[in-house]
């Protein structure tokens, strides 16, 4: 009895499998535009002013590059300024550097987050302030900044981490 349950059941798995319809595994190609939309509402205040979006989404045929934290460390050596104004500008710098190796530009980020050491109202003005130096459209991805304590390097003030998304 148990041997004939066990080969039902594994007939019914198998019919099972087989029967699903798999169309939803396989990308649909359309003849749209892809597009990325940022959102505020109107019931919400303004973030443009303060760099970022309350959201952003994608359409369209594609894929998505996370690209890992960047510092604001320069060139090979990862020199790191005790500046922390230097330090934002290099972060944004060489996320646009990793853009720029998949074709894309900031426009197409559609969330960052941003780790500031020993955060303050100060290093908030910095940040915004390179923010509309290097998002020149005013079309700002989603963000989320969090204080932190410490990042990887002792001298490391900043870390940004990105979802860009690429087009086919």
């Amino acid at each position: 009895m148990k041997r004939i349950l066990f080969n039902l059941s594994a007939l019914c798995i198998g019919f099972l499998a087989f029967s699903q319809n798999t169309n939803n595994l396989k990308p649909i190609r359309s003849n749209t535009m892809n597009t990325i939309t940022h959102k505020n509402p109107k019931t919400l205040f303004d973030p443009t002013p303060f760099a970022f979006s309350h959201s952003t989404t994608h359409e369209g045929e594609g894929k998505y590059v996370f690209i890992s934290g960047q510092s604001g460390g320069e060139g090979l050596k990862h020199n790191l300024s005790k500046d922390f104004r230097t330090q934002v500008r290099f972060a944004l710098k060489n996320l646009e550097t990793v853009l720029a190796d998949y074709g894309l530009k900031t426009r197409d980020v559609l969330k960052i987050t941003i780790l500031i050491v020993n955060h303050d109202q100060e290093k908030l003005k910095i940040w915004t302030e390179e923010m509309h130096n290097t998002w020149k459209s005013d079309e700002f991805p989603a963000s989320t900044l969090i204080p932190v304590p410490t990042l990887a390097l002792d001298d490391m003030q900043i870390e940004v981490e990105a979802i860009a998304f690429m087009k086919n």
